[in-house]
């Protein structure tokens, strides 16, 4: 028997996983949760075999889930189910080293078929998002310009970025100046939203 975790916030998305999967006579849907916490409280209890994982959740996101298990060290397999097809969170699921990678709008037959691939450890990844990988940019940034807009990123201000960095705000404008420029944005906010999009931050 596969005993699964579910952590989902939508809860009608939550709710047809779940009933769906328990018409499997090989599946058993030990918990459904609606947000990372609860879910990592539901693993650390029910030592499930598969957790199927929202990558966008209330109080620990999918891949901080993801990382969580990994860096613990609990035999668990994971799947994360997403609305996003962005590169930059593929990049990070892929890091997490997570099993699997499925778009929501797949049929339930192939979330199906995926636990079950998961546990003979093989790797699913949704067709769509494989492509994703092979498409992947290289940053065209430098390592001080991204370390600027992920300061920005984490709500930094540019006098805060200059006690962090111990730089000048002349110099931190002009790092924040040439990433806006590369990227071809309008906006430092901007910036950093192409670039968490990409996989650069």
């Amino acid at each position: 028997m596969i005993r699964i975790v579910i952590a989902e916030d939508q809860q009608m998305l939550r709710g047809a996983f779940t009933s769906l999967l328990k018409f499997e006579e090989d599946i058993e849907v030990v918990a459904d949760v609606s947000d990372g916490q609860q879910a990592w409280e539901a693993i650390l209890k029910f030592k499930p075999d598969v957790c199927i994982v929202d990558i966008e959740m209330p109080n620990l996101t999918g891949l901080e889930l993801a990382e969580k298990i990994r860096s613990t060290g609990i035999n668990c397999k994971i799947i994360i189910v997403t609305t996003y097809g962005r590169p930059g969170y593929l990049q990070k699921a892929m890091s997490a080293k997570v099993e699997g990678y499925l778009l929501k709008d797949e049929p339930i037959d192939y979330l199906i078929t995926s636990v079950r691939k998961v546990m003979k450890d093989e790797k699913v990844i949704s067709a769509d998002l494989a492509a994703a990988i092979l498409l992947k940019e290289e940053s065209p940034l430098t390592e001080r310009e991204t370390e600027v807009l992920r300061l920005t990123k984490e709500g930094m201000t540019t006098r805060d970025i200059t006690k962090e960095l111990y730089l000048t705000k002349g110099t931190i404008r002009n790092y924040l100046s040439s990433a806006i420029q590369k990227l071809e944005a309008e906006s430092r906010q901007q910036a950093v939203n192409i670039a968490v999009e990409k996989g650069w931050l």
